[in-house]
């Protein structure tokens, strides 16, 4: 995609990714070792009665398939930053994750000559069309 294939209110759709039990453990294990993250056992007998996948894991796992599906066929050249993250439900080894960006805004910088600039929200959803992520990222894009 290039900058210009960007449009207000457009909808791009990517996924599913099936969230597996190995990959929350290691995630946890490296970078969020909480124990209703990285304890199968221990997770059993908590609040979410079973082992659920880390909010940063889930982060990087839209990231992966914003990747997969647009990003990386694209002039993207990084992010200022996010409005907002929200974790809204847990996710589950055998989850089946989508993910859903609407186009909020797209616009060519006004400080910058050749930069557009595009506002969308990331969504994810699991198998179960529960929405378990949500957050708005700026992202900069090649627009010569």
């Amino acid at each position: 995609m290039k900058f210009s294939d960007f449009s207000n209110n457009q909808i791009i759709e990517a996924g599913p990714y099936v969230v597996t039990e190995t990959e929350v453990l290691e995630f946890a294990n490296r970078y969020d070792p909480q124990w209703f993250h990285a304890d199968s056992q221990a997770a059993k007998h908590g609040r979410w009665n079973g082992l659920i996948a880390s909010g940063w894991h889930t982060s990087a796992i839209a990231m992966r398939l914003a990747c997969d599906a647009f990003l990386s066929d694209t002039a993207s050249w990084g992010s200022p930053g996010l409005d907002y993250v929200k974790w809204l439900s847990p996710v589950r080894p055998g989850d089946s994750l989508t993910l859903q960006a609407t186009i909020i805004e797209a616009r060519p910088s006004t400080s910058k000559s050749g930069v557009g600039i595009v506002k969308w929200r990331w969504q994810l959803f699991n198998q179960g069309k529960i929405e378990v992520f949500d957050t708005v990222v700026h992202s900069f894009f090649d627009a010569a």
